[in-house]
C-alpha cells in the first residue's frame, strides 16, 4: 500500500505539471489542448484523493508500518480521532494542503469550463504551479514523505497528542487548510487577468464565490479553534494572540476586506488596483500562516518542530510577492479606474474606510508578530509582544470597524441627500444613546470606556441592519400583497448577496459584543479547596462535593464533583477534572509511566445566555505519585524474582526475558503487562478518592461569553445564504456568457437602487437620475440583442 501511495503521489505530481503546461500551450484558443487541461486537473484531484484513502486506511486499520501512523497514533487512540490524527503530522497535513487544492481547482475550473476563455489557461497555470509545488514538496523534501515507511514494523505507535483529542480538533485543521487553499483560485484568476489585461470584473464574478467560501471555512476554523482553546487547555480564554492564531487571523481579515472591495469593482469599476493587491496579500498572508506552522521561527503551541519545509515554503512566497507586485507596476495604466467615488456619503466610500481600517488591523497584528524577529535582527535579542500589547492598538480598530459597519448598510450607492441620511440615521443613533445612557446608568460599563464604545456602536448597527430588514420588506408586502413573514422571505431570497451579509454583519457585531464583555468584565479567582469546603464567587457558591478518579490503559483522570448554588438554590453540577496521559508503547510495566508522558485538563463548565462558569482544575496528586513508586518499586522486585515473590511474577519475569530475544513474544509480554499496569494503577488511584488533600481551582465567571459563538455561528448561517444559488441557477439557468453576466449584475443593481429608495436612502430625485443611468447602462450590454425592455420595471427585490 505504501508502494502504491508513493505511485500516485509521483503521478499527481506530474499530473499538475502537465495540466499547468497544457493550458498554457492551449493560451490561444486551442480548445482540445483546454479540455485536456482540464481533464488533468480532474485526473490529479481522483490521484490524491486515492492517496489520501490510502493513509486513512492505514490510520484506521492501525498499520504501524507506515512512520506516519507510527507516529501520530497508536492501539489505544480513539477510532474517531485516528481518522483525523492524519493532519496532526507534518507530512499529513501537506498531503492535506494539495488535496483540498485539488478539489477546489477542479471546482474552479468545472465552474469555468465556458466562460473566460482567456483567463482560465493561466490561472490553471497558476494554480497547479502552487499544486506541484506542495505535491513536490512530499516527494522531494527530507522528512515529509506521507509513505514512508519502517522494517520492522513497531508493534505500537507513538500515540496522538492527548490536546488534540477534542472534537474541535477533528475538523479545526481541515476548515483553516480549505480556507487558505480556496483563496487559491481568486489569486490565481486574478494572476490570469492582469497577464491577458482583462481587468474588468469578470474575474471577480467568476471567482467570488470562491472567495466567500474561503472566507467562511477560515473564519469557522478560527471559531473552532477559539472553542478549542477555552474548553481544553485550562488557561480559561480562547485568544492568546499566539503567533499561529495570527497567521490564520490576517488572511481572514485581507479576505473580509477583499470581498467588501470588490463589490465596489463590480458596481462602479474602481479600486481595481486596490483589489488586485488585496487579493496577492491575502493569498500571501495564507501562505504565511503555512509557513509559520512549519518553520519553527516563532515559538507556538500550535507549530511543528521540523524546520526542512519552511525554506522552501518561504521561496514560493517570495515568488508570488516578487512576481504579482512586478504584474501589478507593469499593468498600473490598465488598472486605473475612469470613475471616482461621487460623495463622501456613500457606501463605497465608507467600505474603503472599513478597508483601510482592516488592513490597518492586519498591519498591527503582523508587527506584533514577527516582533521578535525584527528585534533580534536590531538589537541581537528576541523581545516578544504580549497580549496587552495587541489589546490596546486592535481594540479602536475593531470599534471602528463596528461603527462602520453599522453606517455602510444606511447609504446608498453613489451619492445620498441630507434629508435622507437624517431619515435612515435617525433611529439607530436614538437607540444608541438609549443603550449608552443604560449602561452608564445601570451597570459598571463606565469603568471600560471601551467597551462601552463598542456597545454604543454595536446597539447603533444592530438596528440600521433591523432597519434595512424592515423597511425591505414593508416595501415588498406594500407591492407584491404578501404576509409580513413571506414577504421577508422573499426579500432576502431574491437578493441573497445583499441580505446574507447583512446577516454576516449581525453575526460579526454579536461576536464582538461577546468579546467586549468577556474580556473586559470577567472575574477570575484561583482558590484552594478541601472535599466538602465551599467558596463564593461573584454570588454564585461553588462546593467541592468529593473527588473523582477514572482510569484506564491511555490515561489516569483525577477531578471532583462540584455543586453550583445560586440564591440558595442548586443550580447543577460541574465535573472539571486533569487527565495524565501514558506514554503510548511503554512496555516497562511502571505506574510513574502514567506522570512521564502529556496533562490536559477537561473544563467544567455551566453555560448559559448570560454568562458562563468555567472551572478548571489541578488536583493535588503528590500522594499517588507516592503509591506509584512503591507500585514501581515492587513490580521491579517482581520481575527479578525477588525471594519471597509469587510465581505469576516468576512466569512474567522469565516471559520479558524470553521476549527480549524473541521478538515473536514481544505481543504477549506486552499484553500481561498490561493487563497488570492496568491491576495496580487502579489501585494506587483510588487513593486520590480516600485522601484529603486539596485542589486548586480557577475560577472564572465570563458575561455574554456565549454570544460569540452565536454570532459566528449567525455569520456562517449569512455566508451560506449569500452562497445559496438562485432559483434559476438551481433549475439549470446557468450564465453563459459574459453578456449575460454583466447583464445580470447591472440588473442588480436597479433592484439596490430599488431596495435604497424604498428604505428611506435615496430622495426621489436622486433613484430617478440614477435608475435612469443603470437602466441606459444596462441597454448598452444588452446591445440590441435583448432589448425589449422585459426587465426594466421588475417588481423591488
Amino acid at each position: 500500500m505504501a508502494s502504491l501511495g508513493s505511485a500516485l503521489l509521483g503521478l499527481a505530481f506530474l499530473s499538475a505539471l502537465g495540466a499547468g503546461a497544457l493550458a498554457i500551450a492551449g493560451r490561444r484558443g486551442d480548445e482540445r489542448l483546454l479540455r485536456y487541461s482540464r481533464r488533468t486537473v480532474y485526473a490529479f484531484c481522483g490521484l490524491l484523493t486515492a492517496c489520501v484513502v490510502i493513509i486513512e486506511i492505514a490510520f484506521a486499520g492501525d498499520d504501524f508500518s507506515f512512520n506516519i501512523v507510527q507516529q501520530h497514533s497508536s492501539i489505544e487512540t480513539p477510532s474517531g480521532y485516528k481518522l483525523g490524527a492524519m493532519w496532526s503530522s507534518q507530512e499529513g497535513s501537506l498531503l492535506l494542503w494539495a488535496f483540498v487544492l485539488s478539489i477546489a481547482a477542479s471546482a474552479a475550473l468545472y465552474a469555468t469550463r465556458d466562460k473566460l476563455r482567456d483567463l482560465v489557461p493561466w490561472a490553471t497555470a497558476v494554480m497547479m504551479g502552487v499544486a506541484a509545488f506542495f505535491t513536490g514538496l512530499m516527494l522531494f523534501a527530507p522528512g515529509v514523505d506521507p509513505f514512508a515507511t519502517l522494517d520492522p514494523a513497531p508493534v505500537d505507535g507513538v500515540g496522538l497528542n492527548p490536546l488534540l483529542q477534542h472534537p474541535s480538533m477533528m475538523i479545526h485543521p481541515p476548515m483553516l487548510y480549505s480556507g487558505y487553499v480556496a483563496f487559491t483560485v481568486p489569486f490565481a484568476f486574478a494572476i490570469g487577468a492582469l497577464v491577458t489585461r482583462r481587468l474588468d470584473a469578470e474575474w471577480i464574478r467568476a471567482t467570488r464565490r470562491f472567495a466567500l467560501i474561503a472566507w467562511a471555512f477560515l473564519g469557522l476554523g478560527l471559531l473552532l479553534g477559539a472553542r478549542w482553546s477555552y474548553t481544553e487547555l485550562g488557561w480559561g480564554g480562547y485568544w492568546a494572540w499566539d503567533p499561529v492564531e495570527n497567521a490564520a487571523l490576517m488572511p481572514w481579515l485581507l479576505g473580509t476586506a477583499f470581498l467588501h472591495s470588490i463589490m465596489v469593482q463590480e458596481k462602479r469599476g474602481m479600486l481595481k488596483v486596490w483589489n488586485a493587491t488585496l487579493i496577492v496579500g491575502t493569498f500571501s498572508m495564507a501562505l504565511l500562516g503555512t509557513f509559520l506552522v512549519r518553520s519553527g521561527v516563532l515559538q507556538s503551541i500550535h507549530a511543528f518542530g521540523d524546520n526542512t519545509v519552511g525554506p522552501y515554503i518561504l521561496g514560493l512566497i517570495g515568488v508570488v510577492l516578487v512576481g504579482s507586485t512586478a504584474l501589478i507596476v507593469s499593468r498600473l495604466d490598465d488598472l486605473r479606474s475612469e470613475k471616482r467615488i461621487d460623495s463622501l456619503a456613500s457606501r463605497e466610500s465608507v467600505f474603503l474606510v472599513n478597508n483601510f481600517l482592516l488592513v490597518g488591523m492586519t498591519a498591527v497584528i503582523f508587527w506584533g508578530t514577527f516582533f521578535p524577529l525584527i528585534s533580534e535582527l536590531f538589537t541581537g535579542e528576541k523581545a516578544s509582544l504580549a497580549a496587552p500589547w495587541f489589546d490596546r492598538y486592535t481594540t479602536p480598530l475593531a470599534i471602528g470597524l463596528v461603527l462602520f459597519t453599522g453606517i455602510g448598510p444606511l447609504l446608498a450607492w453613489r451619492r445620498v441627500s441630507w434629508e435622507s441620511a437624517k431619515r435612515v440615521f435617525r433611529l439607530p443613533l436614538a437607540v444608541a444613546a438609549v443603550v449608552t445612557l443604560g449602561l452608564v446608568v445601570f451597570t459598571d460599563a463606565a469603568d471600560q470606556l471601551w467597551a462601552l464604545a463598542l456597545f454604543a456602536f454595536a446597539a447603533f448597527a444592530l438596528t440600521g441592519l433591523a432597519q434595512e430588514f424592515w423597511t425591505g420588506t414593508a416595501a415588498r408586502k406594500q407591492l407584491s400583497g404578501e404576509p409580513g413573514g413571506q414577504a421577508l422571505v422573499g426579500l432576502v431570497s431574491r437578493n441573497r448577496r445583499r441580505y446574507g451579509g447583512y446577516i454576516v454583519h449581525v453575526g460579526i457585531i454579536v461576536l464582538l459584543i461577546g468579546v467586549a464583555a468577556s474580556s473586559s468584565f470577567q472575574t477570575n479567582r484561583d482558590v484552594e479547596l478541601r472535599p466538602g469546603e465551599s467558596i463564593t464567587v461573584d454570588g454564585r457558591t461553588i462546593t467541592y462535593v468529593k473527588p473523582t478518579v477514572s482510569v484506564d490503559e491511555e490515561k489516569l483522570g483525577f477531578g471532583s464533583l462540584l455543586r453550583i448554588e445560586e440564591d440558595g438554590e442548586v443550580v447543577g453540577f460541574v465535573r472539571p477534572s486533569r487527565q495524565f496521559f501514558r506514554p503510548s508503547g511503554q512496555e516497562t510495566g511502571l505506574i510513574s509511566t502514567y506522570f512521564a508522558g502529556e496533562a490536559t485538563s477537561e473544563v467544567g463548565l455551566r453555560t448559559g445566555l448570560g454568562h458562563d462558569l468555567w472551572i478548571a482544575e489541578q488536583p493535588n496528586v503528590a500522594g499517588v505519585q507516592r503509591g506509584a513508586r512503591l507500585a514501581d518499586r515492587g513490580f521491579r522486585a517482581c520481575v527479578q524474582g525477588a525471594p519471597g515473590t509469587p510465581p505469576q511474577c516468576k512466569a512474567l519475569g522469565a516471559l520479558m526475558r524470553a521476549a527480549a530475544a524473541n521478538p515473536s513474544l514481544r505481543t504477549q509480554a506486552f499484553e500481561q503487562i498490561t493487563q497488570l499496569q492496568g491491576l495496580a494503577a487502579e489501585r494506587v488511584a483510588k487513593s486520590f478518592v480516600t485522601s484529603d488533600a486539596p485542589s486548586t481551582f480557577k475560577v472564572i465567571v465570563n458575561p455574554l461569553v456565549t454570544w460569540m459563538w452565536i454570532g459566528g455561528i449567525i455569520s456562517l448561517a449569512g455566508a451560506l445564504i449569500a452562497l445559496w444559488p438562485s432559483r434559476g441557477r438551481r433549475r439549470g439557468a446557468l450564465v453563459r456568457s459574459e453578456a449575460d453576466a454583466r447583464k445580470e449584475a447591472k440588473y442588480r443593481e436597479i433592484r439596490d437602487a430599488e431596495l435604497d429608495h424604498a428604505a428611506g436612502k435615496l430622495s426621489d430625485e436622486d433613484f430617478a437620475v440614477l435608475d435612469a443611468e443603470l437602466r441606459e447602462e444596462a441597454l448598452e450590454i444588452l446591445d440590441g440583442s435583448n432589448g425589449n425592455g422585459a426587465h426594466r420595471r421588475e417588481p423591488i427585490a
